[in-house]
Protein backbone atom coordinates (compact mmCIF):
# COMPACT_ATOMS: atom_id res chain seq x y z
CA UNK A 1 0.00 0.00 0.00
CA UNK A 2 1.44 2.95 -1.13
CA UNK A 3 1.26 6.62 1.43
CA UNK A 4 0.91 9.97 0.39
CA UNK A 5 4.14 12.38 -0.32
CA UNK A 6 3.35 15.71 0.09
CA UNK A 7 5.75 18.43 -0.99
CA UNK A 8 8.29 19.91 1.20
CA UNK A 9 6.98 23.52 0.64
CA UNK A 10 4.04 21.64 2.88
CA UNK A 11 6.05 22.93 5.97
CA UNK A 12 6.63 26.23 5.04
CA UNK A 13 3.34 26.87 4.16
CA UNK A 14 1.14 25.22 7.00
CA UNK A 15 0.45 28.16 9.20
CA UNK A 16 -0.83 30.57 5.92
CA UNK A 17 -2.37 27.34 4.53
CA UNK A 18 -4.81 26.67 7.81
CA UNK A 19 -6.47 30.29 7.83
CA UNK A 20 -6.97 29.81 3.84
CA UNK A 21 -8.18 26.70 3.91
CA UNK A 22 -10.94 27.26 6.50
CA UNK A 23 -12.42 30.01 4.55
CA UNK A 24 -11.46 28.83 1.25
CA UNK A 25 -15.86 27.97 0.35
CA UNK A 26 -16.66 31.45 2.14
CA UNK A 27 -13.29 33.41 0.89
CA UNK A 28 -12.74 35.95 -1.90
CA UNK A 29 -16.62 37.34 -1.41
CA UNK A 30 -15.90 39.93 -3.47
CA UNK A 31 -16.69 38.60 -6.77
CA UNK A 32 -14.84 39.95 -10.19
CA UNK A 33 -17.71 41.31 -11.80
CA UNK A 34 -15.36 42.65 -13.83
CA UNK A 35 -13.60 40.09 -15.68
CA UNK A 36 -14.25 39.47 -19.46
CA UNK A 37 -15.06 36.13 -19.80
CA UNK A 38 -17.60 34.82 -16.86
CA UNK A 39 -17.90 31.44 -18.61
CA UNK A 40 -14.40 29.13 -19.85
CA UNK A 41 -14.32 26.02 -21.24
CA UNK A 42 -10.49 24.12 -19.84
CA UNK A 43 -9.48 20.96 -20.79
CA UNK A 44 -7.51 18.95 -18.10
CA UNK A 45 -5.87 15.66 -18.38
CA UNK A 46 -7.38 14.22 -15.00
CA UNK A 47 -4.52 13.02 -13.61
CA UNK A 48 -3.05 14.36 -9.92
CA UNK A 49 -1.67 17.02 -11.27
CA UNK A 50 -4.62 19.06 -12.15
CA UNK A 51 -5.86 18.62 -8.90
CA UNK A 52 -5.68 22.03 -8.19
CA UNK A 53 -8.06 23.41 -10.71
CA UNK A 54 -10.48 20.57 -9.68
CA UNK A 55 -10.28 21.77 -6.44
CA UNK A 56 -11.03 25.37 -7.36
CA UNK A 57 -14.32 24.75 -8.86
CA UNK A 58 -15.19 22.38 -5.93
CA UNK A 59 -14.44 24.20 -3.45
CA UNK A 60 -16.03 27.29 -5.27
CA UNK A 61 -12.86 29.35 -5.58
CA UNK A 62 -13.63 30.31 -9.14
CA UNK A 63 -17.03 31.12 -8.81
CA UNK A 64 -16.05 33.76 -5.94
CA UNK A 65 -14.28 35.44 -9.03
CA UNK A 66 -17.30 35.52 -11.05
CA UNK A 67 -15.63 32.81 -13.36
CA UNK A 68 -18.16 29.52 -14.25
CA UNK A 69 -15.85 26.76 -15.34
CA UNK A 70 -16.86 23.93 -18.11
CA UNK A 71 -13.87 21.20 -17.84
CA UNK A 72 -13.79 18.73 -20.91
CA UNK A 73 -11.57 15.61 -19.81
CA UNK A 74 -8.24 15.44 -21.96
CA UNK A 75 -6.16 12.30 -23.32
CA UNK A 76 -3.02 14.02 -23.13
CA UNK A 77 -2.15 17.94 -23.84
CA UNK A 78 -1.46 17.10 -27.19
CA UNK A 79 -4.73 15.89 -28.16
CA UNK A 80 -5.78 19.64 -27.35
CA UNK A 81 -3.46 21.73 -28.12
CA UNK A 82 -4.78 21.85 -31.82
CA UNK A 83 -8.14 23.03 -30.52
CA UNK A 84 -7.04 25.21 -27.58
CA UNK A 85 -5.01 27.25 -30.80
CA UNK A 86 -8.66 27.44 -32.79
CA UNK A 87 -10.06 28.56 -29.62
CA UNK A 88 -12.39 25.90 -28.20
CA UNK A 89 -10.78 26.25 -24.98
CA UNK A 90 -9.35 29.21 -23.44
CA UNK A 91 -6.98 27.43 -20.51
CA UNK A 92 -5.67 23.99 -20.86
CA UNK A 93 -4.51 21.80 -17.97
CA UNK A 94 -0.85 19.76 -19.08
CA UNK A 95 2.31 19.09 -19.18
CA UNK A 96 5.07 21.32 -20.29
CA UNK A 97 7.15 19.04 -22.65
CA UNK A 98 3.59 18.92 -25.22
CA UNK A 99 2.94 22.99 -25.26
CA UNK A 100 7.21 23.44 -25.55
CA UNK A 101 7.42 21.49 -28.37
CA UNK A 102 4.25 23.19 -29.85
CA UNK A 103 5.93 26.59 -29.87
CA UNK A 104 8.92 25.00 -31.41
CA UNK A 105 7.41 23.21 -33.86
CA UNK A 106 4.12 24.95 -34.43
CA UNK A 107 5.14 28.33 -34.11
CA UNK A 108 1.84 28.54 -31.30
CA UNK A 109 2.41 31.24 -28.73
CA UNK A 110 1.57 29.23 -25.45
CA UNK A 111 2.62 30.83 -22.22
CA UNK A 112 2.13 29.45 -18.67
CA UNK A 113 -0.59 31.32 -16.93
CA UNK A 114 0.47 29.25 -13.37
CA UNK A 115 2.20 25.99 -12.54
CA UNK A 116 0.44 23.02 -11.88
CA UNK A 117 2.48 20.15 -10.43
CA UNK A 118 6.00 19.15 -9.40
CA UNK A 119 6.70 15.11 -9.02
CA UNK A 120 7.43 13.45 -6.14
CA UNK A 121 7.99 9.97 -4.97
CA UNK A 122 5.20 7.59 -6.45
CA UNK A 123 2.95 10.27 -8.33
CA UNK A 124 4.39 9.27 -12.29
CA UNK A 125 4.95 5.41 -12.08
CA UNK A 126 5.89 2.42 -14.84
CA UNK A 127 3.49 0.25 -14.09
CA UNK A 128 3.28 -4.20 -14.89
CA UNK A 129 0.92 -6.44 -14.59
CA UNK A 130 0.36 -9.02 -12.13
CA UNK A 131 2.41 -12.25 -12.22
CA UNK A 132 4.78 -10.12 -15.32
CA UNK A 133 8.00 -12.15 -16.06
CA UNK A 134 9.38 -8.56 -16.36
CA UNK A 135 11.51 -7.84 -13.16
CA UNK A 136 13.84 -4.55 -14.25
CA UNK A 137 13.46 -1.93 -16.71
CA UNK A 138 15.95 -3.52 -18.69
CA UNK A 139 13.46 -6.40 -18.93
CA UNK A 140 11.47 -4.29 -21.27
CA UNK A 141 14.22 -4.58 -24.06
CA UNK A 142 11.87 -4.97 -27.24
CA UNK A 143 8.62 -5.18 -25.34
CA UNK A 144 5.81 -2.29 -25.92
CA UNK A 145 5.42 0.39 -23.22
CA UNK A 146 2.15 2.27 -23.24
CA UNK A 147 1.86 5.96 -23.42
CA UNK A 148 -0.78 8.24 -23.45
CA UNK A 149 0.58 10.06 -25.91
CA UNK A 150 4.09 10.34 -28.24
CA UNK A 151 6.44 13.15 -27.43
CA UNK A 152 4.77 14.29 -24.21
CA UNK A 153 6.17 14.09 -20.65
CA UNK A 154 5.75 10.04 -20.07
CA UNK A 155 8.24 9.30 -23.23
CA UNK A 156 10.11 11.97 -21.29
CA UNK A 157 10.30 10.20 -17.92
CA UNK A 158 10.19 6.86 -19.39
CA UNK A 159 13.31 7.60 -21.46
CA UNK A 160 15.78 8.92 -18.45
CA UNK A 161 14.37 6.05 -16.40
CA UNK A 162 15.65 3.13 -19.49
CA UNK A 163 18.87 5.02 -20.19
CA UNK A 164 19.59 5.49 -16.04
CA UNK A 165 19.23 1.17 -16.71
CA UNK A 166 21.78 1.37 -19.86
CA UNK A 167 18.96 1.39 -22.58
CA UNK A 168 17.89 3.58 -25.04
CA UNK A 169 14.56 4.74 -25.37
CA UNK A 170 14.39 2.93 -29.25
CA UNK A 171 15.34 -0.44 -27.38
CA UNK A 172 11.23 -0.40 -26.45
CA UNK A 173 7.77 0.16 -28.36
CA UNK A 174 6.24 2.89 -27.48
CA UNK A 175 2.16 2.76 -27.91
CA UNK A 176 -1.02 4.96 -27.35
CA UNK A 177 -3.26 2.47 -28.01
CA UNK A 178 -4.38 3.32 -24.53
CA UNK A 179 -5.63 6.32 -21.91
CA UNK A 180 -4.57 5.95 -19.02
CA UNK A 181 -8.50 4.71 -17.37
CA UNK A 182 -8.31 1.78 -19.64
CA UNK A 183 -4.31 0.88 -19.11
CA UNK A 184 -5.40 -1.09 -16.22
CA UNK A 185 -7.26 -3.43 -18.60
CA UNK A 186 -4.63 -3.68 -21.31
CA UNK A 187 -1.59 -4.56 -18.34
CA UNK A 188 -4.32 -7.07 -16.96
CA UNK A 189 -4.93 -8.58 -20.64
CA UNK A 190 -1.15 -8.36 -21.41
CA UNK A 191 -1.58 -6.50 -24.92
CA UNK A 192 1.60 -4.29 -23.35
CA UNK A 193 4.58 -5.26 -21.00
CA UNK A 194 4.70 -1.82 -19.16
CA UNK A 195 2.44 1.51 -19.30
CA UNK A 196 3.47 4.81 -18.28
CA UNK A 197 0.69 6.18 -15.26
CA UNK A 198 0.33 9.21 -13.37
CA UNK A 199 -1.96 8.81 -10.17
CA UNK A 200 -4.44 8.30 -9.22
CA UNK A 201 -4.31 5.86 -12.43
CA UNK A 202 -1.20 4.03 -10.76
CA UNK A 203 -3.04 3.31 -7.62
CA UNK A 204 -6.13 2.71 -9.06
CA UNK A 205 -4.37 -0.13 -11.90
CA UNK A 206 -2.70 -1.69 -7.97
CA UNK A 207 -6.09 -1.74 -6.61
CA UNK A 208 -8.43 -3.05 -9.39
CA UNK A 209 -6.32 -5.63 -11.62
CA UNK A 210 -3.31 -6.11 -8.95
CA UNK A 211 -0.88 -4.38 -11.46
CA UNK A 212 2.71 -3.58 -9.65
CA UNK A 213 4.83 -0.43 -10.45
CA UNK A 214 8.20 -1.53 -11.88
CA UNK A 215 9.33 1.63 -11.46
CA UNK A 216 8.91 4.55 -9.53
CA UNK A 217 10.31 7.65 -12.03
CA UNK A 218 11.21 10.56 -9.70
CA UNK A 219 14.35 9.20 -10.04
CA UNK A 220 17.84 10.52 -11.21
CA UNK A 221 18.08 13.30 -13.92
CA UNK A 222 13.83 13.62 -13.80
CA UNK A 223 14.15 13.72 -9.54
CA UNK A 224 11.09 16.16 -8.55
CA UNK A 225 10.68 17.39 -12.51
CA UNK A 226 8.06 20.24 -12.72
CA UNK A 227 5.26 18.29 -14.97
CA UNK A 228 2.30 20.33 -15.84
CA UNK A 229 1.07 23.87 -15.94
CA UNK A 230 -1.93 25.81 -16.94
CA UNK A 231 -1.76 27.02 -20.02
CA UNK A 232 -2.55 29.85 -22.25
CA UNK A 233 -2.21 31.70 -25.87
CA UNK A 234 -0.20 34.79 -25.74
CA UNK A 235 -3.17 36.13 -27.70
CA UNK A 236 -5.77 34.80 -25.08
CA UNK A 237 -4.04 36.69 -22.19
CA UNK A 238 -3.46 39.67 -24.21
CA UNK A 239 -7.13 40.07 -24.94
CA UNK A 240 -8.93 38.84 -21.29
CA UNK A 241 -6.13 39.87 -18.83
CA UNK A 242 -8.89 40.63 -16.09
CA UNK A 243 -10.29 36.82 -16.59
CA UNK A 244 -6.62 35.73 -16.49
CA UNK A 245 -5.41 37.31 -13.16
CA UNK A 246 -8.93 36.21 -11.73
CA UNK A 247 -7.84 32.53 -12.29
CA UNK A 248 -4.48 32.38 -11.21
CA UNK A 249 -5.90 34.03 -7.77
CA UNK A 250 -8.46 31.03 -7.28
CA UNK A 251 -5.97 28.56 -9.04
CA UNK A 252 -2.67 30.06 -6.10
CA UNK A 253 -5.49 29.68 -3.67
CA UNK A 254 -6.58 25.90 -4.62
CA UNK A 255 -2.97 25.33 -5.27
CA UNK A 256 -2.53 25.89 -1.21
CA UNK A 257 -5.40 23.72 0.21
CA UNK A 258 -4.16 20.82 -2.19
CA UNK A 259 -0.95 20.72 -0.88
CA UNK A 260 -1.95 20.97 2.69
CA UNK A 261 -5.48 19.22 2.54
CA UNK A 262 -5.58 15.37 1.47
CA UNK A 263 -8.87 14.73 1.86
CA UNK A 264 -9.51 17.91 -0.79
CA UNK A 265 -7.73 16.26 -3.52
CA UNK A 266 -8.71 13.04 -2.51
CA UNK A 267 -12.63 14.20 -3.19
CA UNK A 268 -11.34 15.78 -6.71
CA UNK A 269 -9.61 12.52 -7.61
CA UNK A 270 -12.85 10.65 -7.22
CA UNK A 271 -15.55 13.35 -8.56
CA UNK A 272 -12.94 14.10 -11.53
CA UNK A 273 -10.91 11.44 -12.59
CA UNK A 274 -13.13 8.25 -11.46
CA UNK A 275 -10.62 6.74 -9.39
CA UNK A 276 -12.27 4.43 -6.04
CA UNK A 277 -12.21 6.29 -3.23
CA UNK A 278 -9.68 3.81 -1.67
CA UNK A 279 -6.88 4.56 -4.52
CA UNK A 280 -7.94 8.48 -3.81
CA UNK A 281 -7.18 7.68 -0.56
CA UNK A 282 -3.63 6.15 -0.70
CA UNK A 283 -1.82 7.39 -3.66
CA UNK A 284 0.57 9.56 -3.91
CA UNK A 285 0.35 13.22 -4.64
CA UNK A 286 3.07 15.98 -6.65
CA UNK A 287 3.44 19.14 -5.40
CA UNK A 288 1.37 22.13 -6.03
CA UNK A 289 3.74 25.09 -6.62
CA UNK A 290 2.52 28.68 -6.02
CA UNK A 291 4.54 30.17 -8.41
CA UNK A 292 6.07 29.26 -11.66
CA UNK A 293 9.74 28.97 -11.49
CA UNK A 294 11.65 29.35 -14.84
CA UNK A 295 14.79 27.81 -13.62
CA UNK A 296 12.95 24.63 -12.66
CA UNK A 297 10.51 24.47 -15.54
CA UNK A 298 13.96 25.09 -17.59
CA UNK A 299 15.05 21.55 -16.09
CA UNK A 300 12.00 19.78 -18.95
CA UNK A 301 13.39 21.83 -21.86
CA UNK A 302 17.32 20.94 -21.54
CA UNK A 303 15.83 17.74 -20.87
CA UNK A 304 14.00 17.41 -24.12
CA UNK A 305 17.22 18.60 -25.78
CA UNK A 306 18.78 15.35 -24.08
CA UNK A 307 16.43 12.75 -25.16
CA UNK A 308 16.18 14.65 -28.95
CA UNK A 309 13.00 15.93 -28.36
CA UNK A 310 14.46 19.52 -29.02
CA UNK A 311 16.95 19.66 -31.50
CA UNK A 312 18.18 23.05 -29.61
CA UNK A 313 18.54 25.19 -26.32
CA UNK A 314 14.53 26.08 -25.57
CA UNK A 315 14.38 29.35 -23.19
CA UNK A 316 11.14 28.98 -21.67
CA UNK A 317 11.48 32.45 -19.81
CA UNK A 318 9.18 33.37 -23.73
CA UNK A 319 6.35 30.95 -21.81
CA UNK A 320 6.42 33.30 -18.70
CA UNK A 321 4.30 36.06 -18.67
Amino acid sequence: MKRRFWGFATALAVIAALATACSSAKGAQSSSSDVELHHLTIAAVPAADSAGLYIAVQDGLLAAQGIHVTIDKAISSETVIDQQLHGKYAITSGNYVSYMLANVKQHADFEILAAGSIMQPQVQELMIPAGSPVRTVSDLRGKTVALNALNGIGQLLVSASLEANMMLPTQVHFTTAFQFPNMALALKQHKVAAAFMPQPFATNAEDSVGAQPLADLDQGAVTALPISGYVVTKSWLQKYPKTAAAFRKALVEAQRIADTDPGAVEKAMVHYSGVTSTAAAIMASPQFPLDTDPVLIQRVADLMQEFGLLRQRYDVKAMIP
